[in-house]
């Protein structure tokens, strides 16, 4: 291994220990109140060194946001890879962002924090532009999945795949949204059991998607 590629390894391993510092604050903390100094003293470096790795707050919110984007990508492509037709592929998608959202629930409230209006797209190498390229490769399973069942017949035809996939991505963040937040309260007041309402929820989605 060369010089070069030897730096370049411990930056990238520098980078990793400031984000694991971070995310250790930011999950038991919360994002708002946890500051670069916060940061900086948890990773045992000086902030001037921090300033080196990440250039503020905001590069280091993508940074932990493009680690979550990347493990959801990894169960989109898994929960295609899980099914034939195409509007099996999406239900599963469905089903995979809402245990996305129970066993990574820090990143989940981290990626509902995220805005792209804080992307520096004159930076390409920046952890921002790398977090809005992760979501659109995210976004291009979810869509590459509705094409799919337009081209097998299971998913209606007249829907475009992109608009139909932010749609799909609006639902069903709403109704885990409403799940995770006021799962008790529908439960105590409406007699809603949260596994029902998730699941009546993506029925409805299911077939809103079936040809007519």
């Amino acid at each position: 291994m060369g010089i070069a590629e030897r730096r370049e390894r411990e930056k990238e391993q520098r980078r990793n220990m400031i984000l694991d510092a971070a995310e250790k604050l930011y999950f038991s903390k919360g994002v708002e109140v946890t500051t670069m100094d916060d940061v900086a003293a948890e990773a045992e470096l000086s902030k001037g060194t921090l300033y080196l790795y990440f250039k503020n707050k905001d590069d280091i919110n993508f940074g932990i946001n493009f680690r979550g984007l990347e493990i959801l990508k990894s169960l989109f492509v898994e929960a295609v890879n899980s099914k034939e037709f195409g509007v099996e592929k999406v239900r599963a998608i469905g089903e995979a962002y809402f245990r996305f959202a129970l066993e990574h629930s820090n990143y989940f409230r981290m990626m509902m924090l995220m805005n792209p209006k804080n992307i520096n797209f004159e930076e390409p190498e920046s952890h921002g532009v790398k977090c809005h390229e992760c979501a659109e490769e995210v976004m291009a399973v979810v869509s590459g999945a509705v094409q799919a069942g337009i081209d097998d017949k299971s998913i209606r035809p007249d829907l475009d795949p992109m608009k139909t996939a932010y749609t799909l991505w609006g639902q069903s963040t709403g109704i885990i949204q409403i799940i995770t937040m006021q799962g008790e309260h529908l439960a105590e007041h409406h007699n809603i059991d949260s596994q029902e309402f998730l699941a009546y929820g993506f029925e409805m989605i299911h077939h809103s998607l079936l040809p007519k």
